[in-house]
């Protein structure tokens, strides 16, 4: 018995000495992640710096395009670059006869390239575009708000050192909700801010202040027509066609709906379900009648394409391949796309960014 009583000290005792070496180990270890972590941290800030300093380097080297006259202005102007004048003719002409086909609408996206991180600017989330009959430049700052801000253009924007510095703050008689507004011809066309259940469409002359037309939507509006946007209740775009409205009918509809309607009367003209899913969409625009929905994760990475929808059939899959955008890590809070300039006006996390999109024609099925 005396012999098994001091077997179970000695063991006890042991226990006791291996409960606190592994109270000690779990405390080094505790304290090695904690340092591993904001190591870590830091690394992924060093990491989102360094692919910043990419993009602007590809900006930089990348090709040119064909661009029209506007282009060159935005380019000389915000940029700097210096062209002589035969390269100038020689480029005009491109363009012409790449406006030629594109008029037709019957071209499809082939790649999407970084033209310009133009500056950082405003919230997180919010929408910039340009009307593409004119150059002046609308900044909707935030995720609603009953006020808008005009600049003259794309240079005077970039040498703003805030929304309300060098702009015209537009009053609107209701306020918007969601970065899913469009303009165009002078018109900016928005989703004004309600409690009821409709939807309703507003239609505001800029040039006189007042709006000329109203329309309500039958659809919920509190479901998200993207799932990574919630702020998004309805998403309206622009094209060379006309006026477009992505949305969802409610919060039990899998994939994202295409409307088009009359600018003059926002009537509904038809209607299509574009079998692209919400899950995992951040934003979508339309070009030459055909939706381009982008994609991310939860944790931002790369955005890229992966589903595309032809309200003409002119479109099958073999196609359409996945397109991913220039910038490698970020969330887009609003794409716009520009038919004149044939640009996408995107905002990602506070910065403003161009993209240009190089073009093909579409197979004719």
């Amino acid at each position: 018995m005396q012999f098994w009583h001091e077997e179970s000290r000695r063991y006890h005792t042991e226990l006791k000495d291996f409960k606190k070496l592994t109270t000690e180990t779990m405390d080094g270890l505790r304290t090695e992640h904690s340092v591993l972590f904001k190591d870590l941290e830091g690394a992924a800030v060093q990491m989102d710096r360094v692919e910043r300093e990419m993009d602007n380097v590809e900006t930089q080297t990348s090709p040119r395009a064909c661009a029209n006259k506007a282009d060159k202005v935005v380019e000389q102007g915000v940029w700097g670059l210096e062209e002589s004048r035969g390269e100038e003719e020689e480029e005009e002409e491109d363009w012409e006869e790449l406006h030629s086909e594109v008029s037709d609408c019957v071209e499809i996206i082939s790649g999407i390239r970084s033209v310009k991180i133009l500056k950082r600017l405003g919230s997180p989330k919010g929408m910039w575009t340009r009307d593409p009959r004119s150059s002046r430049v609308y900044v909707f700052n935030g995720t609603s708000g009953d006020v808008i801000y005009q600049f003259d253009s794309v240079q005077d924007f970039s040498r703003s050192s805030g929304v309300e510095e060098g702009s015209k703050q537009i009053q609107l008689p209701f306020s918007w909700i969601g970065p899913g507004s469009a303009v165009f011809n002078s018109c900016l066309y928005y989703l004004k801010q309600e409690a009821g259940a409709d939807m309703q469409v507003v239609k505001y002359d800029l040039l006189s202040g007042s709006v000329t037309d109203t329309a309500m939507f039958p659809v919920d509006s509190h479901a998200t027509v993207y799932n990574l946007n919630p702020e998004i209740v309805a998403d309206l775009a622009v094209d060379d066609e006309g006026l477009w409205l992505l949305y969802a009918n409610s919060d039990s509809e899998p994939n994202i709906n295409l409307a088009k309607m009359d600018p003059a009367t926002l009537d509904i003209e038809e209607i299509w379900d574009t079998r692209c899913p919400r899950e995992h969409a951040e934003a979508a625009f339309v070009v030459c009648g055909t939706v381009y929905v982008v994609y991310n994760t939860r944790l931002p990475s790369r955005s890229r394409v992966q589903c595309v929808f032809d309200v003409n059939d002119m479109v099958i899959s073999e196609e359409a391949p996945l397109l991913y955008f220039p910038r490698r890590y970020g969330a887009h809070a609003s794409l716009k796309y520009n038919p004149e300039e044939k640009q996408l006006y995107g905002w990602d996390d506070g910065y403003q960014i161009i993209y240009r999109l190089t073009m093909k024609r579409k197979l004719l099925v």
